[in-house]
């Protein structure tokens, strides 16, 4: 990587913090600029190993007065966004700096000649590329710690970033953008970073419709414009116009999983306001086609819809936009609760292609190509991508939501207990209603508020354009009838609708029966008849590493995806895997390239679905620049992995994973369910106690408000982790298993042979590398000092700081490697520019942590945010957060 990348980077790391400086002063005084600088100064140099420095640092934020503990916490946490706005921009100028490792993100076009060059025809890289299907599902998760008010003003600090760049021979012209530059800063700094309530569900929606008008609305476009040219090039033709390999899909105000909130009602307000703005977006698409496309040639098929017009193409698409305009107005008068009284509505995605695909048709006829692969090209490929609804919801539903309508309905028909029935009872009663004719719930049934709001949910999907809906997932599914109860509801509430049903496996013992359970499932005739020959499996990432630990997980899940794809093998099945991941590595996170390419070879196979959460949606989606880039590497990964799959892991590596996760595994358990000082010691040591008042997502903390550690959902079970940098969740187990290896002859030799040569090993490895130079056992050694007190639970800490040294040199070794991120330099300069605007944040965060207690919970307001600036400046920093 060259020196004039690295300075740019750090150039504008220095304008903004600069600016920032300024501002503080402007609001504080130089004073306060000064100790700001102070506080940097001493952690910067006990980053370089000055332990005295070190010990200062802390004394002096200890010594702080309360009224300067919330703006020291917010000067830091500002300067970090600000930090991770120069690196977003860089990456998004530099593209191909944005690759893990040099080389290990292909440019699609060098990989459509890799696969010619292996044999694949012109022919089959188009066909596989038209017929790929790969959805990104946009979720919620309470990850986001920026509120939506401040990334508004990051993009017009980034775009700042570009004019100043792009004016470098206009002095004049690079003065007003410094001055907007310190405006937004401003505006930033004096903009309260702390939510005050909680974001509700439709909140969520609308945070996630803005990132596909802000970003995604234009990269699309761009993508399948720059997928077109090397198409073009490599195989004489361009993708099918409806080809849409990418497409996106929502869990916002779908995901009721554990979320009280999100309600029939919230859900139905989401697919109208979905409605509403892909209206408003075509609108603005049309208004520019009409503006444009002012020619008087046309061929006989738009003549016949216009007659003899002298600008046709002009009263086509007035026509259209009065029903798209309509559609709005519909839209909004549903979401008012008024009565609509307008024209026709777009109904569903062909009602708006077709007029434009007249047009199209026309201009090439008529010789006019140039005009009809130009912007009226790029609406077509909107609506391709983005249909009338802008994603596909989603709907998740836990499992026993499901069993107890049937528990009440089983119960108010005198049937029995269907909670009391063994799994073939159940069976053998959903089944036989599937096939019946008549109707089985009652229409005057008085049932439970919990019912009533499943059936309501069934209700809204019976309701809606099946092209608004993605899949019905169900999560905690341990059972065939678990997926047939949800098809049993669709079919006696969901009208004519009948959506794809993916039970999510998430926990281990639910992961190594995925494969036994489907196959069960795909052997009823009768399910058979009703899912045709496609099946879709959630495997869940968050959950399973949370109850098995990661490697354990790790390897369930990959086993679980061989399994699943040998079982609809052999039933004739068209498998569709859905990865639950997040943005962590202990939730399954990690680059995407890598992570797709290290799936069993034949999971993949041209299809794909996978979640993208919380901030991850803002780091790949929230330029269109970055959303480009994104775009492509997922093309190019599922690409790869369907035309030029990763080899089959050899037996003997099987049998090493096999052992590996067990070792983990056992360490793994030994720890955190088996060892009694564990829970004390997590609770007094991290900050998961205050994380419930941090107003991230509208979705408690917990699944269970009554119950303990093991009801925390995976998410703040790893922020609070990852706090205190110990970022315990993703690693602990692994050292265990990795030492005990080394230990036996030929160990060290196996595992670097699996490094090399099997991509999920090697990926495995580099997740780890990335996480433990995240990590910081002194930081750690800090929180303990201040915050545990029993002996018990402070040996219990040591001994977990010390397993994580082990690790580290176990990994070293393995890697053969003197440091870790040796292979990855802007990753490790990343986290060594930020560490020391992180440091200090850990240390007042432990300060106020062990305040909080001394005055029982009850600190000041202004204490208490400064508390939650901290959590969300450290996740900031570390960008990863949940």
């Amino acid at each position: 990587m060259s020196h004039d990348l690295h300075e740019s980077l750090r150039e504008n790391v220095r304008v903004l913090g600069d600016s920032l400086g300024r501002t503080i002063a402007d609001d504080l005084g130089d004073g306060f600029v000064d100790r700001i600088e102070a506080i940097r100064g001493y952690a910067k140099r006990g980053r370089q190993g000055d332990q005295p420095a070190r010990r200062e640092l802390i004394e002096y934020l200890r010594r702080l007065p309360d009224r300067d503990l919330l703006p020291v916490t917010r000067a830091f946490n500002q300067f970090l966004n600000l930090a991770n706005i120069a690196e977003q921009h860089y990456r998004a100028r530099f593209r191909r700096v944005e690759d893990y490792k040099p080389g290990s993100q292909p440019v699609l076009g060098e990989l459509l000649e890799r696969a010619q060059q292996r044999g694949h025809s012109p022919r089959k890289l188009v066909e596989t590329l038209a017929g790929m299907r790969v959805e990104l599902v946009l979720t919620a998760h309470p990850t986001e710690v920026i509120r939506r008010t401040l990334i508004q003003k990051y993009d017009a600090i980034d775009e700042c970033l570009t004019a100043i760049e792009a004016s470098s021979d206009y002095p004049e012209k690079v003065s007003r953008v410094h001055g907007r530059l310190e405006e937004l800063i401003s505006q930033a700094w004096h903009t309260d970073e702390i939510r005050h309530e909680r974001p509700t569900p439709v909140d969520e929606a609308k945070w996630g419709f803005a990132v596909i008008e802000n970003s995604l609305w234009q990269a699309v476009p761009d993508f399948h414009r720059d997928l077109d040219v090397l198409l073009l090039e490599t195989a004489g033709e361009r993708l099918p116009l409806d080809a849409a390999p990418l497409r996106f899909a929502s869990w916002m105000g779908g995901d009721r999983d554990g979320n009280p909130n999100v309600t029939a009602k919230v859900t139905r307000e989401v697919l109208l306001l979905g409605r509403w703005m892909a209206a408003d977006l075509y609108l603005r698409d049309l208004d520019q086609l009409k503006a444009e496309l002012s020619m008087w040639k046309a061929n006989s098929a738009l003549r016949a819809e216009v007659g003899d017009e002298a600008e046709p193409y002009r009263v086509l698409l007035k026509r259209l936009a009065a029903r798209v305009e309509a559609t709005r107005d519909w839209a909004k008068a549903c979401l008012d609760g008024r009565p609509y009284e307008g024209g026709p509505i777009i109904e569903n995605r062909d009602q708006l292609y077709a007029p434009l695909l007249t047009c199209y048709r026309s201009l090439c006829d008529v010789g006019l190509d140039t005009i009809a692969n130009g912007v009226l090209l790029d609406t077509l490929r909107r609506v391709a991508v983005f249909g009338v609804t802008l994603t596909k919801l989603d709907i998740r539903q836990e499992a026993s939501r499901h069993a107890q309508v049937f528990e009440e309905l089983t119960d108010f028909l005198g049937l029995g207990h269907y909670r009391d029935w063994d799994e073939t009872q159940r069976q053998d009663f959903l089944l036989a209603e599937l096939e019946s004719p008549r109707p089985l719930i009652p229409r005057r049934w008085e049932c439970s508020t919990e019912t009533r709001e499943v059936i309501d949910t069934f209700r809204v999907i019976a309701r809606e354009q099946r092209e608004a809906l993605g899949t019905y997932i169900i999560s905690m599914a341990a059972q065939p009838s678990d997926v047939l109860a949800v098809a049993l509801l669709m079919k006696e509430v969901g009208g004519d609708v009948r959506l794809p049903i993916a039970p999510l496996f998430e926990t281990l013992d639910d992961l190594n029966r995925a494969g036994d359970v489907i196959d069960r499932l795909l052997a009823l005739p009768g399910y058979r008849y009703l899912a045709g020959d496609a099946q879709e499996v959630m495997i869940g990432y968050s959950d399973s590493a949370k109850d098995a630990g990661q490697l354990a997980a790790a390897w369930a899940q990959y086993r679980a995806q061989e399994t699943l794809v040998q079982v609809c093998e052999s039933h004739g099945v068209d498998l569709t895997l859905f990865h639950g991941r997040g943005g962590t590595v202990g939730r399954g996170g990690g680059p995407a390239h890598a992570a797709i390419l290290s799936q069993p070879p034949g999971s993949v196979n041209g299809s794909l679905r996978v979640t993208e959460q919380g901030e991850m949606i803002r780091f790949k989606f929230g330029q269109p620049d970055i959303a480009l880039r994104s775009m492509e590497i997922y093309a190019c990964a599922v690409l790869e992995a369907t035309l030029l799959p990763p080899p089959s892991p050899r037996p003997e590596w099987r049998e090493e994973m096999d052992r590996l996760a067990d070792i983990a595994h056992r360490g793994y358990v030994g720890v955190v369910r088996e060892n009694p000082d564990f829970v004390p010691y997590f609770r007094a040591v991290t900050p998961e106690g205050a994380l419930g008042r941090l107003p991230l997502g509208s979705r408690p903390t917990k699944r269970r408000q009554d119950g303990g550690v093991e009801t925390l959902r995976a998410i703040p079970w790893i922020f609070a982790w990852t706090q205190t940098r110990l970022m315990l969740p993703a690693w602990l187990g692994s050292g265990d298993a990795f030492s005990t290896r080394l230990e036996e002859e030929g160990g060290l030799e196996r595992l670097r042979e699996m490094r090399d040569n099997w991509p999920f090993f090697g990926t495995y490895l580099d997740m780890l590398e990335m996480l433990l130079a995240k990590g910081d056992v002194e930081i750690t050694a800090y929180y303990e000092h201040r915050l545990v007190d029993e002996p018990a639970l402070q040996a219990l800490g040591k001994d977990l700081r010390e397993r994580f040294v082990r690790l580290q040199n176990v990994l070293l070794h393995i890697l053969d490697q003197q440091e870790l991120l040796e292979e990855t330099p802007l990753i490790r300069q990343a986290i060594e520019v930020r560490n020391p605007y992180i440091d200090p944040l850990h240390g007042l965060q432990a300060e106020l942590l062990q305040r909080n207690r001394d005055a029982d919970g009850a600190i000041s307001p202004e204490l208490s945010r400064a508390l939650m600036v901290t959590m969300a400046g450290i996740a900031a920093g570390l960008r990863n957060t949940g």
